[in-house]
């Protein structure tokens, strides 16, 4: 086969929407994933779309998200219409729980900042009493909530497969265990090597996550991500109980309950600790205190994509034009614009103009 329009390197929540986004464009494109030997992010991910506070005092980075929220509606519809099996999106809103006063101002903080800056989002305060209407079960300890009808959640590891599948059905690439170790830039053409082969590509855009570091400075670009670990509790299955999404518990479409999540600075250590769990099992037992009877089956780490703000890089090579790089830590919420809006986009050989102030510039890193 002759050259790719658009090879994507990095097989998870990221590269898996660009892909399909830009294969539905109609592109001719390849997906490079290393497999489940790679740090999957998504295994990490709390699995919500969360838009409440997201950006506060960084306007494009909340103009962004709120964009995404508005388009996981569609974004959801036609990715499950295009692998006939349920992703477990539901957009109920979202409850962001707090245990005082102090708390309570917080958020109210957050309204104002988001109001301040723009954000067309709403968000509003429920007392204990509100709140208890819609959750009877609720704890003593919670004295109320934020809520936005713009929140939401899904499986992630759903969504990964969904996007994997329906990029293949919508006649992509797919080459699994293709760990990418060279990419090198041709006439006209990127190169990506690995010990099984390569591919050729008119464009190429690394979405590696944290493979990404290693790269992105053969392509000229700067990724200076780092892990950050996540630990989730999973329970066993109990009766519905939560339509809501929240910032700490989730129950998932199949009736287990989600206990989450950690962030630790640990290096590469995917591995677990029983203070984590007791702290997250605690934390869920405030807020629902039936939830003290229920079963735990499984907890686990996982490792997150972050750069050194936690913001998103999105970024075209200035000396080798068609090398791209995007990453960002909300693979879910971000999914929906990654796939219907930047994967078409690469098709065209460029990147979004709002997107100009996430590029790694900001870091003030040299470009090798």
């Amino acid at each position: 086969m002759g050259a790719f329009d658009l090879i994507v390197v990095g097989g998870g929540l990221v590269g898996a929407a660009l892909a399909w986004g830009a294969q539905i464009a109609g592109a001719n494109v390849v997906l490079l994933d290393e497999g489940d030997v790679a740090f999957r992010a998504a295994r990490g991910n709390f699995g919500l779309v969360w838009l409440q506070g997201k950006g506060v005092g960084i306007p494009p980075y909340m103009h962004w998200s709120l964009r995404a929220g508005r388009m996981w509606p569609d974004f959801a519809e036609r990715l499950s219409t295009a692998v006939s099996f349920d992703i477990g999106w539901r957009q109920p809103g979202g409850l962001q729980f707090c245990f005082s006063e102090a708390e309570i101002a917080k958020r109210r903080d957050i309204i104002a900042r988001t109001q301040a800056d723009g954000g067309d989002i709403d968000i509003s305060i429920l007392d204990r009493a509100d709140l208890r209407a819609l959750l009877p079960d609720i704890g003593d300890e919670v004295v109320g909530a934020s809520f936005s009808s713009l929140d939401g959640h899904v499986s992630p590891l759903y969504l990964l497969r969904a996007l994997q599948l329906a990029f293949q059905a919508a006649g992509g690439h797919y080459r699994p265990g293709f760990r990418v170790e060279h990419i090198n830039a041709e006439t006209g053409a990127f190169r990506a090597s690995s010990q099984i082969g390569s591919v050729l590509g008119r464009r190429i855009v690394l979405a590696a996550g944290l493979g990404a570091a290693k790269l992105a400075p053969q392509m000229g670009l700067s990724m200076p991500v780092k892990p950050e670990r996540g630990q989730i509790v999973v329970t066993e299955r109990v009766k519905s109980f939560l339509p809501y999404a929240t910032n700490c518990v989730r129950q998932s479409v199949e009736g287990t309950v989600l206990l989450g999540s950690s962030h630790e600075e640990r290096g590469f250590d995917e591995g677990t600790d029983v203070a984590t769990t007791a702290a997250l099992c605690r934390t869920a037992a405030r807020v629902f205190p039936a939830l003290a009877d229920a079963t735990v089956v499984r907890s686990w780490g996982s490792l997150r994509v972050m750069t050194p703000d936690g913001l998103p890089i999105y970024e075209e090579s200035a000396r080798y034009p068609g090398a791209f790089a995007v990453t960002c830590h909300s693979g879910v919420t971000l999914a929906s614009v990654h796939a219907l809006e930047i994967g078409p986009a690469l098709v065209q050989g460029r990147l979004p103009s709002h997107l100009s102030s996430f590029t790694s510039e900001r870091f003030d890193v040299h470009q090798s």
